[in-house]
């Protein structure tokens, strides 16, 4: 439960301002400080890195042409070699019972069953020689998919190439999947994913613990209406990326079905994310931090994450409040957008006292 003497640690926060210092370094504490992180920050059971197709294989009905999201007409022929371009595509494409057929994976999809695929991009960049060497009938992306030269090259090969538009909210859940469904001609099991999809996060809506969101107190002198406050920190400590979410981050409609305030977007932050300053958290002044795990991991675990300017003044830096998720799917916004979700809301609820 969010505490109501978060008023006041906030203008402790405030009168403790700090000037910018991109840099994270981890430190070893001793074991009590490591047994109170694990009351405060409560690791939800680990479960396997698995998608879970449906019970039925679904067999494509193609030819189709289907409207691409760059303003293009494609024509699918062939569904028999496909290579989605974004972790979060594969797994809509595995998880519709089609993974049999995947010849290639972003370096984003993370889960089991495309482990032992080649890997067609470095970093976040496309190899267009790299996806034009397996021999794809299909080749699925968003729009963050480049650069425009590796696409335009798979393109002028002659490879049907979708692309999809991002999803960024709970609301773009559905879409996605029926217009990946559709490029791969199985619409009626991408109805039937969808379905289920949508029907395990209304269930985990109804998880969220009452009367967890939040004192009477907190009620009276916040607009947030007492729930509480998470901002989403992306981290890269090997590169010294320290970043605070804000409106367009991706994050927003997670925590805020979470029963949350997105306290980068709350706080007037209106692009994606911005460098963290000590002001900006201090304006933030959230209750928990929501991370990547391997952003976590780049800076040292809470130890380190606590050393990064503002973030010991912030009511989440004082309590060691953090959420972690797993960075291939976190902003996903598809099949398993329940199960991130639900580690959220058991996250944030947990009794940490």
């Amino acid at each position: 439960m969010v505490r109501s003497v978060r008023r006041s640690r906030l203008t402790g926060a405030l009168l403790s301002v700090l000037a910018l210092a991109l840099t994270a370094t981890g430190c070893g504490g001793g074991d009590s400080t490591k047994a109170a992180d694990t009351k405060r920050n409560p690791s939800p059971t680990a479960a396997a890195d698995r998608v879970e197709p449906l019970a039925a294989t679904p067999t494509p009905r193609l030819p189709v042409t289907v409207d691409s999201a760059d303003g293009r007409k494609v024509t699918v022929a062939s569904a028999d070699r496909i290579v989605p371009l974004t972790g979060s595509l594969s797994e809509i494409v595995f998880t519709l019972g089609l993974g049999g057929r995947v010849v290639a994976r972003d370096v984003t999809a993370t889960f089991e069953q495309a482990a032992k695929l080649p890997v067609v991009t470095r970093a976040h960049d496309v190899s267009a020689e790299g996806v034009l060497s397996l021999r794809p009938t299909l080749v699925l992306a968003d729009t963050t998919t480049g650069p425009a030269e590796a696409i335009g090259q798979i393109r002028d090969a002659g490879i049907p190439l979708v692309v999809v538009d991002p999803a960024k909210s709970l609301a773009d859940v559905g879409t996605r999947i029926d217009a990946v469904a559709g490029a791969l001609g199985v619409p009626t099991a991408g109805a039937e994913l969808k379905k289920r999809t949508e029907d395990r996060i209304d269930a985990v809506r109804k998880e969220i613990p009452a009367g967890e969101q939040g004192g009477e107190d907190d009620a009276k002198d916040g607009k947030d209406g007492g729930k509480p406050r998470v901002a989403f920190l992306y981290l890269r400590g090997s590169a010294s990326v320290y970043l605070l979410g804000g409106r367009d981050s991706g994050a927003s409609s997670l925590l805020e079905a979470a029963g949350a305030v997105d306290a980068g977007k709350e706080s007037g932050l209106a692009k994606d994310f911005t460098a963290i300053t000590s002001e900006a958290l201090a304006k933030a002044a959230p209750d928990a931090i929501l991370v990547m795990t391997k952003g976590l991991d780049s800076v040292g675990r809470v130890d380190g994450l606590v050393k990064i300017p503002g973030v010991a003044e912030t009511p989440a830096g004082m309590d060691r409040r953090v959420v972690t998720v797993d960075d291939g799917v976190l902003l996903n916004y598809g099949p398993r957008t329940d199960e991130v979700l639900r580690s959220i809301v058991k996250q944030l609820y947990a009794e940490w006292n």
